[in-house]
């Protein structure tokens, strides 16, 4: 019948009504269905493009999380080896002294100082904090 559906609205029970989010303290959200970016990650779960409906704060309101429904959550998207070779190639640029080409297990400090500490100050790496650069080419041929 038409015009049946007209006087029905959607109620979001999340939603307090004036167009802003609730907001949850520290460890009082519950479990009403919701969860972070991170509980979702550790869950297998993506937000899939959903708005958040909450926000959960600490320390006095200067951090907060966003929080998602996880009925309404996706399957995260498996990882490719194109994506691991990607992600791969954009760490070892982080990770890779220009100077002494060692790869390093953390990030080096090229915006600042440009090159690993030992080549910046002397400074002696762990031996078991890097990989030795592959040797050099010497065929004649």
């Amino acid at each position: 019948m038409p015009g049946q559906d007209e006087d029905l609205v959607d109620i979001d029970p999340y939603d307090p009504g004036d167009g802003s989010l609730p907001v949850f303290r520290w460890k009082q959200a519950g479990r009403k269905n919701l969860a972070t970016r991170r509980q979702l990650r550790e869950m297998g779960l993506r937000p899939g493009g959903q708005e958040p409906v909450a926000r959960i704060e600490c320390r006095g309101g200067t951090r907060f999380a966003w929080l998602y429904r996880i009925d309404q959550a996706v399957p995260k998207i498996p990882m490719t080896l194109a994506k691991e070779a990607a992600l791969d190639r954009a760490m070892a640029a982080r990770q890779t002294c220009p100077s002494c080409g060692r790869r390093y297990f953390h990030c080096l400090p090229l915006r600042t100082l440009g090159s690993c500490l030992e080549c910046h100050d002397g400074t002696p790496a762990a031996p078991n904090s890097y990989v030795a650069p592959p040797p050099a080419h010497r065929l004649a041929a």
